[in-house]
């Protein structure tokens, strides 16, 4: 909490109790039974975390940037899986709160600030994953609505969650031609693939959409037609800062099992925390974790001030705390020896949780092209 203000100590308190008491004790189960823990995160949203960074004037917190960090870091030493998707439900509320009308603010943003409906964010396709400006998914304009036919792959919550955010191609190929839709749950034409049987984000499901002449109403478009793509990369920016910030988290809890592994266990006649090498290693994990907890905070003052390189400064907070969290986890993981790699010690869920992180919100190699380019673009 080092240089933190007072209010978002207070922040950080709240979630990291909400982390202790009401998803730590379930964090394996969620993982183990596939559980959607739909209660726990309506229990969140009642302390503010549906759209912390959401308009109050729609149910939102009203909080900065960092804040959001602060908290989602904070919830994600209790249920990294759980708390990555609420990150993903921020960022679709935000998403409809910042480029919306008024109507569709007021129709969308009070239920899902309150979780009473939660929402997926649908760009990735079969075939265009980090090139997702060559999306195919098309939305062809017939009167006052849009016939949309394509899928969407690896959708957070699909299938289970109640309103999708969804980058369809309105235009010609490249950025310029993507728009944004909302659509409800409901929707005639919109299906779901099976439920995709994953490493870890265990406690949220992850399937396929698919559009098959689905029909959705003009008015339900975020922004003018064409505008879809940059919507798409603004939310992104602060997603990255968000799934970065749950990589802190997971990284910030597997310190503390190895802290607490080297205590107890004894080797050779002694603690393990007697071993200098290991003791090197948890000083090199923490320092680590330190640094990249300053990246993060840093790339999450730069957005929210509307910096001009905020993008970049969230690209390498998003690559280097991603990449430096999981091997922190993964090192607490050896620390812990063969228990490490049992299902009964939290270190090797918070392993597999994390991975995934240095994947989504734009893999780490489209993190490093975005930094280079801007290097050289100088």
């Amino acid at each position: 909490s080092a240089g933190l203000t007072e209010e978002q100590k207070e922040f950080q308190k709240v979630a990291l109790d909400f982390a202790t008491k009401e998803m730590a004790p379930h964090m394996a189960e969620w993982d183990e039974k596939e559980i959607f823990p739909v209660e726990t995160m309506r229990k969140a949203a009642q302390l503010g975390f549906g759209g912390i960074y959401v308009k109050p004037d729609v149910g939102g917190s009203g909080l900065s940037r960092l804040d959001t960090s602060i908290i989602f870091e904070a919830l994600s030493t209790g249920c990294t899986s759980t708390t990555a998707y609420m990150s993903i439900h921020n960022m679709c509320v935000w998403m409809i709160d910042t480029f919306g009308n008024e109507e569709q603010r007021r129709k969308f943003c009070p239920s899902l600030c309150s979780m009473e409906k939660f929402a997926s964010y649908c760009l990735t396709e079969p075939g265009s994953g980090s090139d997702a400006a060559s999306l195919l998914t098309s939305a062809r304009r017939k009167g006052d609505t849009y016939v949309l036919n394509g899928s969407k792959a690896f959708i957070s919550g699909g299938g289970d969650t109640d309103v999708y955010v969804v980058m369809c191609r309105t235009g010609g190929p490249g950025p310029k031609g993507i728009s944004c839709l909302v659509l409800e749950k409901g929707t005639p034409g919109l299906s779901f693939g099976k439920k995709e049987k994953k490493v870890g984000w265990n406690s949220q499901p992850t399937r396929a959409v698919i559009f098959e002449d689905c029909v959705v109403p003009a008015g339900n478009r975020l922004g003018a037609e064409g505008q879809g793509f940059s919507i798409a990369m603004k939310g992104l920016n602060g997603g990255r800062i968000n799934i970065a910030s749950c990589s802190l988290g997971a990284a910030h809890a597997s310190v503390l099992l190895a802290q607490e592994h080297l205590t107890v266990r004894k080797q050779f006649g002694e603690p393990l925390a007697n071993n200098q090498y290991l003791r090197f290693r948890l000083a090199e994990m923490a320092t680590r974790l330190v640094a990249a907890r300053l990246m993060v905070r840093n790339a999450a003052r730069a957005l929210q001030e509307g910096r001009e390189d905020a993008a970049v400064l969230c690209s390498m907070a998003k690559l280097f705390a991603t990449d430096e969290c999981f091997a922190i986890c993964n090192q607490a993981l050896q620390m812990h020896g063969g228990y490490g790699y049992l299902k009964d010690y939290a270190v090797q869920q918070f392993v597999r949780d994390i991975r995934v992180h240095q994947i989504l919100e734009g893999t780490n190699e489209v993190m490093r092209m975005i930094v280079a380019r801007n290097l050289l673009q100088g």
